[in-house]
């Protein structure tokens, strides 16, 4: 069972979350220490940062759904060319 803990960095309060001897460090609560919450909607913009999060899922979710993130890139791939290519 994954457990959480708190730590201090320079006033701002992150989630370290310890699961099976591994700490994960919440990149949620790191960028809203950093811009609040426009820059975590303005980093989700990111076709890398979409990438990364299904390549971290599919190596740590094992109940992953390929299927649906196909579906949600796809869904954001033809946002954003819209988003590009618009005259």
């Amino acid at each position: 069972m994954a457990k959480n803990k708190k730590i201090n960095v320079q006033g701002k309060e992150i989630t370290i979350i310890l699961d099976n001897d591994k700490e994960f460090i919440s990149l949620t609560d790191m960028l809203k220490a950093k811009d609040g919450d426009f820059f975590i909607s303005d980093w989700l913009r990111n076709r890398n940062t979409v990438e990364y999060l299904g390549i971290w899922e599919s190596i740590y979710n094992p109940l992953f759904n390929y299927g649906e993130f196909a579906i949600i890139s796809t869904v954001f791939e033809n946002c954003m060319n819209r988003r590009f290519n618009r005259k």
